[in-house]
This record gives structure tokens, C-alpha cells and sequence, in this order.
């Protein structure tokens, strides 16, 4: 650096501290014939100099470094400040290195004391503060503090539509001071609010750095996902699922970070700066989280692979909200006739929800229908039952959806055929009757009366921790399936008067009538469509789920508290162990197997453990009683088994909050304010943990202030 500069960057660095990530796991060095590493307690011994190089496995010291030119030569040879420090076997050379007062360590220690203190005692020799003024100064300090918390919790801009860096606006800031100006004296004496992004900035870090101690350096899972916000501004936002010192499994926004682009690299360089800027290590890592895009999930080159090449047991779970129901898109995309059948269904949702009218017909209808069915005996009554119904529109990313719209399809079949023919002789608008005449035609035919409970046999996949049994009935359904299904089409037919095919006549293809196709309708509808949609599904679940996912949930099963636990497999949970090499040695895992044993035993005749349902409620539990200090080894495979994120939809909210933070008049908000703010506003519960006296001390240290409290 330039020797003007050179103070400057000292002063920074001084103020960052030392470089200290006790969550690193250190690197062991083969020392006389005993392996040895870095002991992360000596940081409590030497807090304000020792650090630690993560990419050179060595220590070194602070104040030596910053100040190696200036005292001489002789300090600038020791180990601390020129190669690094990695003889772990000599502890008494950090106090050597310390030396006496006079040492070249101490001259150090006296410049950077010296340095951090430059300028206070003439600020306070000619500014000798009155205790009015030092009061009057953290009165307006403090209002100004309550301004930008009340903005951060409540997502409102700071400058109006205009906050960039250079913006000179004043906005909502300035007319909330003004507000607490009219209740007290001292801050109308305020011309201008003195922080605004800065404060911001202090109230995230204190939020990150709550979150951070929340997990105490242990293992937590991470979920990413990344959207465009309303400038077109690609974002990743970052999520942990750790769990807490209560037992209490928790998501927690870290922040988010604007990328270039979506690429693997460019998501793992952001968010290898994330983890560096809080001093974290991918190697607590213990599950990843995505929504299944192919920029994230590719099994060499995603993002999945490039965190496993630094956590092996960093375990990539697929969203399974999002690939359950893509499994469906999917298909639709490959197969031709299916493909039709949901654009057909598209169109039809188009037509009917296009107005109030035509969906008010559809439900008046159907309520006649309910009540005609009542009245003959043909429809049972019960409380929750024959409630209103109407169509919803399915969407490519939510789990359920197509099979929810084509449930109610089925079921309110006779009702929509009356709003399309209403369409076809009542509307005002002949496209509108062109498009109910061709849906009319096509709802009549055999086609869509097969590709109906095709689709509809989705609902069997209504469970991500049996997605081996699903395989498995989808192999059933098209072994043993085909008597029941064509019974299922030809009764719907007959219900609703539409189109039936006599399987034995040779198959006529609609689009080319003329042309002879040499097969029956029972091969084309058997095997070109039937077996054909579900081998398509049973290859999108290989696709999308890999043995080591399905063996992960198999294993996790075996934890549930149901039924006094039930499901509790011994074998099963040691080969869970087994999956986390990190986590476990040879001796713990030895030690695990009979923990086993006794935990089931002692929750079995624990009544505090009956009627638990979840994993979550064991661990909250387990705290709650203190038997996760009888039985630690059983809790941390708890624990791992939480912290495996299977859905993303707490990384979706962000985005939900991002809209709300940054919108079209408000699209100028910096990168790094925009981060700042969503970590306030998405964790308003724990901002509002962040005492004034906090954001004053560090605003204090940020630079040279005019008035020092």
C-alpha cells in the first residue's frame, strides 16, 4: 500500500481482529511419530493476536505482522510472522514469542495500541465534552437508532425512492426524526440523520452473529436457491437449518448475494465469501438444499458436487416438493398425448375461471348436483364433506397440484360440460364458443377419459419418505394394474355418456385418420400409453432420486417416535452412522451400538415420550428431560438427521420478503444494503434482541467520531 494508506489499512485490520474460525476443523501434522494439530483453546489464551491461516494450516500473529517493517529485522524472522507457526508440540513458544516487555512482540503490541488510539486524547483536549453534551449526543444517537430499527422491522426504504450511495435523500429517516423530534429537545437540534446504512449494517452483523452462536460452531445444513428481484438482478439467497441449544430445529437467513450469473462456480464463490465474511467452514456443512435446477443438481459439476469435494457428508437433498411434482411436468413434456391432455386442461381453466359468472354457473351447479345426490342416498353426508368446490390451477413447482385439478375434474365433470355448453350457445364472443365447442369434442373422447386417471394415479406419491414404496406401486400399477384402470375408464364413460372404444378394432390415429396404423386400440392405449406414462415416471424417480437420498430417509425413519417407536431399527440406524465418517469414529460407532439399546429402553418407559410425532419433538424432548446428556452419541445422529433439509420453502419466503423490500420505486438500494435490510426484516424477532448500547459501541469504532461516549 501506498505509505499514506498504510495506517489506514492497519487501523482496519486491527479492527476486524484476528482471524480466529474455531469451527475449522484442524488440519493433524505427524510430529514425532504423534499426530498433532492446532488446539482451538488457545485462541482463549491469546484472543487479541493469535490467528489462523484456514489455506496454510500455520498461526501466526497480528500485531508482528501489521508492524514487522517498523520495529527491525529481528522480529520479522520469527515463525509468527514469516513462514507461520505449526510446531503444535511446543505450546511454551506462543509465550516465548510474547517475550518480555521489551520484546519485539510487545513493541508491536504498543504500536497497534498506540495506533487504535491516535487522535482521541486532542479530540478530548479540545472538545472536553460537558456531561449535557455527551447526553445530548446519545439522545440523538439513540433516536436516530430507533428510526432505522423501526424502518429495518417494518421493510420501509430509508431515502424514498432514491437510495443509492451518493443519494442526499433524507425520505422516511428524516420524517420519523422529525416525528421524535416534536418529544424531545435534544433531537431537534439533529440537521441530518448521522447513520443510516451504517446502522443498518452494525444491526444485520449483530443478527448474523446471534445466528451464528444460536448453533455454537456445530454442524448445519444449507439451502440455496437464487431468483431475479425486481431490477432483473439475479440473487442467491443462503439459508441455515441448524439445531439449537434447545433442541429446536431452526432456519435462520444468513443474507443474500447478487451473482453474475446462476452457473455452479459462481454460486460456490459466493458463497465460500459468505461463510469467510462470518468466519464459517463448509466443513460443518452437513446438508444442502436446492430447488432441483440443473445449474445445481448436476452429479459433477453443480453446485452439490463442488461443497462434497469439501464435506463428504454434506449431503445434496433435492427439494422434494419441487421433484415430486416435476416428475409429473416432466412426463407431460415427453409424451405427446399426455402433453395435450394438460394443455387441454389449461385451456379448460382459462375458459371457466375467465369470469365470476361462468365460475358462479359452475358452482351452482355443482351445489344442485350435491343436492340431488343427497336426496337420493347416492352421496354421503359427514362434517368437512360436500363443501363448495371449484377448479385450481396447477403450478409446475408445487407438490399436489395436478392432482388436486384433476381430482376436482373428475368430480365435477357433468358440471363443467353445462358451463362449456352455456359458453357454446351463450357467449358473446365466437372464439369463445369455437374454443367450448373444441373442448366439448375433446372432453368426449376416449383419449381424455384414459389420460384422466392416468395422471390422477399421481396421488400415490403422497409421501417424501416412501419414494422407494412409490417406485415400487408405480412397478405394481403396470404390472397388475391394467384390468382395474380400463374397468375405472369405461365406468367413467358410462357415468358421463362419452366416447368408449372396443379394444379389439384397429387403432385409428386422429391425426392421420386415413392412414392405417396395423395395431389394436388395446396395444396403443396398453402399450404405447399406459406402460409408456409409467415407465416415464419410474425413470424420472431414478433420475431424481438417488439410492444414497433414499437410503438417508430409509435410515432417518428408524428415529420416529410413532407408535412408541415403532420403526426403531437398530441396524439401520448404525449403517446411518456409518454415512457420516466425519461425525463418527470407529470407537463412538462401537459405543453407539449399545447407547442404542439403552435409549430405546429408557424412552420406551419415558410416558414424556408418547405421544411425540416427529423427529423435532424427540430432540425437544430429549433437551427438555436432559437425557441428551445420557445418550449424546443418539442425539447427534438426531441431529443429523435433522438438519437434512428436504424443501426449500423458507428460502422462498426470502424471496417473498425481497419483493417487499426492494420494489420498482425503490430499485436503486445497493447489493449489500438490500442484504442488510432482508436479514432485519425476515428475522424481526431477533433484531429486536439487539440493544441500542450495542449499535453505539460499534458505531464508536467504526472511525474517529466527533463525540466519544
Amino acid at each position: 500500500y501506498d505509505h499514506n494508506q498504510i495506517d489506514e489499512v492497519r487501523h482496519i485490520y486491527l479492527t476486524r481482529g484476528p482471524c480466529q474460525p474455531r469451527g475449522h476443523t484442524f488440519k493433524q501434522k505427524l510430529i514425532g511419530g504423534v499426530w498433532r494439530r492446532f488446539n482451538p483453546q488457545w485462541f482463549d489464551q491469546y484472543p487479541d493476536w493469535l490467528e489462523y491461516s484456514v489455506e496454510q494450516e500455520n498461526a501466526f500473529c497480528l500485531f508482528c505482522y501489521l508492524f514487522r517493517i517498523q520495529v527491525g529485522k529481528q522480529g520479522g524472522s520469527d515463525t509468527f510472522v514469516s513462514t507461520g507457526f505449526s510446531s503444535w508440540n511446543k505450546v511454551d513458544s506462543f509465550s516465548k514469542h510474547v517475550g518480555d516487555h521489551s520484546s519485539f512482540h510487545n513493541d508491536a503490541k504498543n504500536k497497534c495500541e498506540d495506533l487504535m488510539r491516535q487522535g482521541q486524547s486532542i479530540k478530548h483536549a479540545l472538545h472536553k465534552q460537558t456531561d449535557i453534551v455527551k447526553g445530548d449526543y446519545r439522545i440523538r444517537l439513540g433516536a436516530s437508532i430507533d428510526v432505522c430499527r423501526h424502518l429495518l422491522h417494518q421493510g420501509l426504504s430509508f431515502r424514498a425512492h432514491d437510495e443509492k450511495e451518493e443519494s442526499t435523500n433524507k425520505g422516511n429517516f428524516l420524517e420519523l426524526l422529525k416525528y421524535t423530534a416534536r418529544q424531545n429537545e435534544a433531537v431537534k437540534k439533529m440537521t441530518s440523520p448521522p447513520i443510516q446504512k451504517d446502522s443498518a449494517h452494525f444491526f444485520a452483523e449483530e443478527v448474523t452473529k446471534y445466528v451464528i452462536q444460536e448453533f455454537n460452531n456445530d454442524v448445519f445444513g444449507l439451502l440455496v436457491d437464487e431468483s431475479a428481484d425486481v431490477s432483473d438482478k439475479e440473487q442467491m439467497a443462503v439459508v441455515f437449518r441448524f439445531i439449537d441449544k434447545f433442541g429446536l430445529v431452526k432456519e435462520r437467513f444468513i443474507g443474500i448475494s447478487h451473482v453474475k450469473d446462476t452457473s455452479s462456480l459462481t454460486l460456490k464463490y459466493a458463497i465460500d465469501a459468505l461463510f469467510a465474511k462470518n468466519g464459517l467452514s463448509l466443513k460443518k456443512v452437513r446438508g444442502q438444499g436446492y430447488d432441483g435446477a440443473s445449474n445445481m443438481k448436476g452429479e459433477f459439476n453443480g453446485l452439490r458436487s463442488l461443497i462434497l469435494k469439501e464435506s463428504r457428508s454434506a449431503y445434496y437433498v433435492n427439494c422434494f416438493a419441487h421433484q415430486l411434482q416435476l416428475v409429473v411436468v416432466a412426463v407431460a413434456k415427453k409424451h405427446v398425448e399426455v402433453g395435450e391432455f394438460f394443455d387441454m386442461v389449461h385451456v379448460l381453466l382459462n375458459a371457466v375461471g375467465a369470469s365470476c359468472k361462468r365460475k358462479l354457473i359452475l358452482t351452482e351447479s355443482n351445489r344442485k348436483r350435491m343436492e340431488e345426490g343427497i336426496s337420493k342416498g347416492t352421496i354421503k353426508t359427514s362434517t368437512g364433506l360436500n363443501e363448495d368446490l371449484s377448479l385450481k390451477r396447477p403450478g409446475n413447482t408445487r407438490w399436489g397440484s395436478h392432482y388436486k385439478t384433476l381430482l376436482r375434474l373428475g368430480e365435477m365433470f357433468p358440471c363443467i360440460i353445462e358451463v362449456l355448453e352455456h359458453i357454446q350457445t351463450e357467449g358473446m364472443d365466437g372464439s369463445k364458443r369455437q374454443q367450448a365447442f373444441g373442448l366439448l369434442k375433446y372432453f368426449h373422447t376416449f383419449d381424455f377419459v384414459f389420460y384422466l386417471p392416468v395422471d390422477a394415479y399421481q396421488e400415490i406419491l403422497n409421501a417424501v419418505s416412501l419414494v422407494g414404496s412409490t417406485k415400487r406401486q408405480l412397478q405394481k400399477l403396470r404390472d397388475e394394474g391394467w384390468e382395474n384402470f380400463v374397468a375405472t375408464v369405461y365406468s367413467f364413460s358410462e357415468n358421463n355418456k362419452t366416447e368408449v372404444l372396443d379394444m379389439e378394432e384397429e387403432f385409428v390415429d386422429s391425426s392421420r385418420p386415413r392412414k392405417k396404423t396395423g395395431i389394436t386400440n388395446l396395444h396403443h392405449y396398453k402399450v404405447d400409453c399406459f406402460y409408456m406414462v409409467l415407465d416415464m415416471q419410474l425413470q424420472e424417480f431414478n433420475d431424481r432420486f438417488d439410492e444414497v437420498n433414499i437410503e438417508l430417509l430409509v435410515c432417518m425413519a428408524s428415529l420416529s417416535p410413532i407408535d412408541s417407536f415403532r420403526q426403531f431399527d437398530k441396524s439401520m440406524l448404525m449403517r446411518l452412522a456409518e454415512l457420516y465418517q466425519d461425525d463418527f469414529s470407529s470407537m463412538e460407532r462401537r459405543s453407539l451400538e449399545q447407547q442404542l439399546d439403552i435409549y430405546l429402553d429408557n424412552v420406551q418407559k419415558d410416558e414424556r415420550f408418547t405421544n411425540l410425532e416427529s423427529l423435532g419433538d424427540v430432540a425437544r424432548v430429549l433437551v427438555d428431560t436432559k437425557k441428551h446428556l445420557s445418550h449424546p452419541l443418539v442425539y447427534r445422529l438426531l441431529k443429523l438427521c435433522l438438519i437434512l433439509p428436504v424443501a426449500i420453502a423458507s428460502v422462498e419466503r426470502c424471496f417473498s420478503a425481497m419483493n417487499i423490500v426492494k420494489t420498482t420505486s425503490r430499485n436503486s438500494i445497493g447489493d449489500e444494503f438490500l442484504s442488510d435490510c432482508l436479514v432485519c426484516f425476515i428475522e424481526k424477532q431477533v433484531i429486536e434482541t439487539v440493544t441500542n448500547e450495542t449499535v453505539i459501541r460499534r458505531f464508536q469504532d467504526m472511525s474517529e467520531r466527533r463525540v466519544h461516549l
